[in-house]
């Protein structure tokens, strides 16, 4: 049986039991982790596109380099749409995924998105220590390249509900998602 928040919100949704919570935003912000608490704490299910796609996929850096990152896109909104199917499920998507207006139009009717925030330095120091392959950052000056990521992608992230993570425990941010889902 749930209780607290997780109760107020699960009673919230039997109203429009199709309710997600969608994490969009760049790399580093800690949409995966954050996600893995919030469904824990809410009894939704979980989904990290990147992880369902390299599943089914291979390693998305091998994605990238053998077809190409129009392959990888394509494959990206076929998840998106499938997703958007789900019900009660939180979702943490690729950095990219909810800049494709068709992914945001499908994952928005049936969710709330969330988009998570943090500086160029914060990412640049989370990306460094997880030891994951960022295609993406392939360069030889990668806080530059976040940097001009950030700034093309600003536009279309803030077109989404901001959450900013730095200096916040992933247990912060979610219960600050909580508390907004129930305001």
């Amino acid at each position: 049986m749930l209780t607290g928040a997780a109760a107020i919100y699960a009673a919230a949704v039997t109203k429009r039991p199709e309710a997600n919570i969608v994490l969009t935003g760049f790399m580093g912000t800690g949409k995966t982790t954050v996600g893995r608490i919030l469904a824990d704490s809410l009894g939704f299910d979980f989904v990290d596109t990147d992880e369902l796609i390299e599943a089914d996929n291979g390693p998305i850096p091998l994605i990238f380099a053998e077809q190409g990152e129009d392959t990888f896109r394509s494959i990206e909104h076929a998840v998106a749409v499938d997703l958007a199917e789900r019900h009660r499920t939180v979702i943490a998507t690729g950095g990219r995924l909810m800049l494709d207006p068709r992914n945001a139009l499908a994952l928005g009717e049936t969710g709330r998105v969330f988009c998570l925030a943090a500086p160029a330095a914060t990412i640049l120091e989370r990306v460094l220590g997880d030891g994951a392959t960022r295609p993406l950052l392939d360069s030889d000056d990668p806080a530059a390249r976040i940097t001009e990521l950030l700034a093309e992608r600003a536009e279309g992230y803030h077109q989404f509900e901001q959450i900013e993570t730095a200096g916040l425990t992933p247990e912060q941010i979610a219960d600050e998602i909580t508390d907004r889902i129930l305001a």
